[in-house]
């Protein structure tokens, strides 16, 4: 999955511009506008890289999530896009005032860049909660109930032998769902941990 790498490029490079434009502000040197002006359209194409890699990654971890994480997730969705356009629009002011050497169109670009790089950490916090307070909770109560329902199977079990198959199944189905399930969410599992503590 390609979003949890990118997205930490959409949420640092909107920052790196945003110093590089007070900097300009307080300097008014054409160098720092021309830095933070490439600089700011750098942001802007990280955050449609961001918005397009959680567009593709949103289907594959939608069932993998509670009710209310589903909601949020369509929520996050939405503000990434806006997110999206509205530093492709800053981009182009702050170009546009450093092309046409105009303080203030640069000055408002750089306000508005402040404000979508408060809004961009905003949904960065969001996003964390979505795979950390919906996704893994879910996949505690998806292994709680197989575990409930292998209980529930060997009461009507007379064998021991028969007993001890069911929860080595129950227990080799935990496993792949919850590989299945940290693939998806972007987390090592615990075989990959242990092949990197070995190396």
């Amino acid at each position: 999955m390609l979003h949890p790498p990118i997205v930490h490029f959409a949420m640092v490079l909107p920052l790196v511009a945003l110093v590089f434009s007070l900097i300009y502000l307080v300097k008014r040197d054409t160098l720092m506008s021309k830095i933070s002006s490439r600089m700011t359209l750098i942001a802007a194409l990280a955050m449609a890289a961001a918005w397009y890699s959680g567009n593709q990654a949103g289907p594959e971890i939608y069932n993998f999530l509670s009710a209310e994480g589903k909601e949020e997730l369509m929520e996050h969705k939405a503000l990434g896009l806006y997110l999206a356009i509205a530093m492709g629009i800053i981009a182009v002011i702050k170009m546009v005032g450093c092309y046409m050497k105009k303080f203030i169109i640069e000055a408002l670009a750089v306000v508005l860049l402040l404000g979508a790089t408060v809004v961009t950490f905003a949904q960065g916090k969001d996003g964390g909660e979505i795979v950390y307070n919906h996704g893994m909770p879910f996949k505690a109560y998806v292994i709680e109930d197989k575990l409930k329902d292998a209980v529930a199977e060997a009461e009507d079990l007379e064998e021991d032998e028969e007993k001890v198959e069911l929860y080595e199944d129950t227990i080799d189905e935990i496993g792949m769902f919850s590989e299945k399930v940290d693939k998806v969410l972007g987390n090592e599992s615990a075989e990959d941990e242990e092949e990197e503590d070995e190396e």
